[in-house]
């Protein structure tokens, strides 16, 4: 699929960010859905919270998963209750939204108050892959090897003890 960015110049010379080059082309081309409307904000350097008007929606009629760093939220309304709408503007249609999430992006809790969904996140970045400071120091003195004989130096062991 051609877009109107052409990644194959940065796919050629990268290693490892085909799914980022993806990503982009999948969002370049739009899926011209924008139902329910949401807000992306950033709390602090690594928690996030995404708001979603869902209003009509009840918190047993909206479904989130997350996977493979992917959230889904899928709502669904329940059967009508048997009112006779004169006009009926609230959208209250099913829909699901998509939001592509960083690697150690993890999703820690949702809220649904007043017609808003709140879905926070938090960025949990392990151990190994902080950064830490390395110490300068005097020279480093090698480990010693683990002893290693040659056939000679024990030919030469075995005649020393005979002797």
């Amino acid at each position: 699929m051609r877009t109107a960015f052409d990644f194959s110049p940065f796919r050629r010379s990268t290693v490892g960010f085909d799914r980022l080059f993806d990503m982009l082309e999948n969002s370049a081309a739009g899926n011209g859905e924008n139902y329910p409307p949401f807000d992306l904000i950033k709390v602090d350097d690594n928690k996030y919270r995404i708001e979603i008007a869902v209003a009509g929606f009840k918190s047993g009629e909206i479904d989130i998963t997350s996977h493979q760093n992917v959230l889904i939220i899928r709502g669904q309304k329940s059967e009508e209750n048997g009112n006779d709408y004169v006009h009926r503007g609230i959208a209250t249609r099913s829909f699901e939204r998509r939001f592509a999430l960083a690697d150690h992006i993890q999703v820690t809790g949702a809220d649904l108050k007043d017609g808003m969904l709140a879905i926070d996140l938090v960025r949990e970045i392990p151990e190994a892959m902080k950064p830490r400071k390395i110490e300068i120091g005097g020279a480093v003195t090698p480990q010693p090897e683990p002893e290693q004989r040659t056939l000679e130096a024990k030919a030469e062991e075995r005649q020393s003890e005979n002797a």
